[in-house]
């Protein structure tokens, strides 16, 4: 169960922000992969045997009659890593999660960067292909590019319905926050982990590609979903 049409991002470097602390830092980036849109509920019930209910899935009124097209939301950060291994272990790829005694911070949860499995991305990997060599607010005209409070109608809408950037990747900006791999900071926020991109009910601000937003790992919720990466 391979995912064949994931995008190769090239080596680079993103120099990260956090508005609140008016800090910033540079990170390498290494040439990796990523799905050309989040997981939507039909790949995530084709791995799990069912998704979870939310307003964008199956008997939505938006797109597909079962709305198989749709990010599937409603999953916590746990959800989302091990979605990831289980997915690895269908396509006979080795699983990047060692997913600790399963207690509910997720501390103990550990990646092997260098498996071959299916993975979250981590924020600067997301940050720098969200970018795809741009440097602005975000990589084009937000109406052309993202479904947001401005022009989604307040519902999640199916995957790559909007222009992609530069690289090929859709929704990267509006239609569901992303959970990414980092913690957001441990020494403040302890076990919350990061969410990037911006969501279909979230006004321009929102819908930014240096916008962090951070959250428990068990956090569940109608406009959180997750994108797959793996290393190269």
């Amino acid at each position: 169960m391979n995912i064949e049409n994931m995008v190769q991002i090239p080596a680079g470097e993103i120099v990260l922000r956090d508005e609140g602390t008016r800090t910033d830092w540079r990170v390498e980036v290494a040439a990796f992969r990523l799905a050309p849109h989040p997981v939507t509920h039909e790949l995530y019930r084709s791995v799990r045997g069912e998704a979870p209910a939310s307003p964008a899935g199956p008997g939505s009124a938006e797109g597909s009659a079962d709305g198989s097209r749709t990010p599937v939301t409603e999953v916590s950060w746990r959800d989302a890593v091990r979605f990831c291994n289980l997915l690895s272990e269908a396509s006979g790829l080795t699983p990047c999660y060692e997913l600790g005694e399963g207690g509910p911070d997720a501390q103990d949860v550990r990646c092997d960067w260098a498996a071959d499995g299916y993975r979250l991305p981590s924020e600067a990997e997301w940050e720098y292909a969200c970018r795809a060599g741009t440097s602005g607010v975000r990589y084009g005209e937000l109406d052309e590019i993202a479904w947001y409070r401005g022009n989604s109608g307040e519902r999640v809408r199916e995957v790559a319905g909007k222009a992609p950037n530069a690289w090929g990747l859709h929704d990267m900006i509006g239609n569901v926050w992303e959970w990414c791999w980092d913690l957001y900071d441990p020494g403040v926020y302890g076990p919350y982990r990061v969410f990037r991109g911006g969501g279909a009910y979230d006004p321009p601000r929102g819908c930014r590609a240096s916008c962090r937003r951070k959250s428990h790992p068990t956090l569940r919720i109608d406009d959180l979903g997750f994108r797959l990466a793996r290393s190269v």
